[in-house]
C-alpha cells in the first residue's frame, strides 16, 4: 500500500524558514519523480516543487530561490521528501501535500497534508 506522511508544518513568522517532510512506503520510491503542492484557503491546488528520479529540480517562480527540494532514498526504511522554505511569506500559507508524480502535472498518490501558517 502506497503511503505518503507529511510533517513539519507550523505557525511561522514572515521571513522565518520551515522544513516539511514526507515519509513514503509501499513502492520503490526512487524510481518516481515527486512533488510538493500547496492549496491556500479558498483556492485551488498549487504546483511548489518537483524533484525527478535523476536529481533534478524544477520550481515556480513563486517561490524559486526561496525553497529547495530534496530526497533521501539511501535505503527503505529513510524514503524521505524534503521541503526547506525559507523567507516565507503571508501568501505561502497553506496546506502542503506531498504527491507521486506520474506524468505533466498529474499525481497519482497524495498524503494528508500538513498546514503552514505564515504571520506575525
Amino acid at each position: 500500500e502506497v503511503q505518503l506522511v507529511e510533517s513539519g508544518g507550523g505557525l511561522v513568522q514572515p521571513g522565518g524558514s520551515l522544513r516539511l517532510s514526507c515519509l513514503a512506503s509501499g513502492f520503490t520510491f526512487g524510481s518516481y519523480d515527486m512533488s510538493w503542492i500547496r492549496q491556500a484557503p479558498g483556492k485551488g491546488p498549487e504546483w511548489v516543487s518537483t524533484i525527478y528520479t535523476t536529481s533534478n529540480t524544477n520550481y515556480p517562480d513563486s517561490v524559486k530561490g526561496r525553497f529547495t527540494i530534496s530526497r533521501d532514498n539511501a535505503n527503505n526504511a529513510k524514503n524521505t521528501l524534503y521541503l526547506q522554505m525559507n523567507s516565507l511569506k503571508p501568501e505561502d500559507a497553506g496546506v502542503y501535500y506531498c504527491a507521486r508524480k506520474v506524468k505533466p502535472a498529474q499525481y497519482d498518490y497524495w498524503g494528508q497534508g500538513t498546514p503552514v501558517t505564515v504571520s506575525s
